[in-house]
């Protein structure tokens, strides 16, 4: 069983790892200190909210970041879901799901009328998660970076 809890300064243990092993997803080097640094800036900031995936054992399997931003196409806010996790060992047993659907719920309950999310374009474990809960990708926009 999967319990969803809000991440605090005080679980940053907990979160750390995970926060690195999303980066080494990504393909950037392990930096414990500087997951740690970034999410206390988190924290003290207040500019995140950060969910945690537990088992019932208390072990973190797994996190989810979101960050608001203002839409000025809608006149609202909406949360971009920025990082979403789960160990390699903990995945398929619904701790993506239960975090997707918190976010989902939580965006609710603070008024949030939409959550966006990017993945990798070939992420497909993902994507094919994404769309059998109702996630739909949009096909109107385009994504662009720029190195400064």
């Amino acid at each position: 069983m999967i319990t969803i809890t809000h991440a605090t300064r005080e679980k940053l243990d907990d979160l750390v790892p995970l926060v690195d092993g999303y980066r080494q997803f990504y393909r950037q080097p392990s930096d414990l200190d500087g997951a740690r640094r970034f999410m206390c800036e988190r924290f003290e900031k207040g500019d995140a909210y950060v969910l945690l995936a537990v088992e019932e054992d208390s072990r973190a399997v797994g996190f989810a970041q979101f960050f608001p931003v203002p839409s000025t196409t809608s006149l609202a806010s909406r949360w971009i879901l920025n990082d979403l996790f789960v160990l390699p060992d903990a995945r398929c047993q619904g701790a993506g799901s239960a975090l997707l659907e918190a976010a989902r719920e939580l965006a609710r309950t603070h008024g949030f009328p939409q959550l966006m999310l990017r993945t990798q374009v070939d992420n497909e474990t993902a994507k094919a998660r994404y769309r059998t809960l109702g996630w739909r990708r949009d096909e109107d926009f385009d994504t662009y970076l720029l190195t400064v």
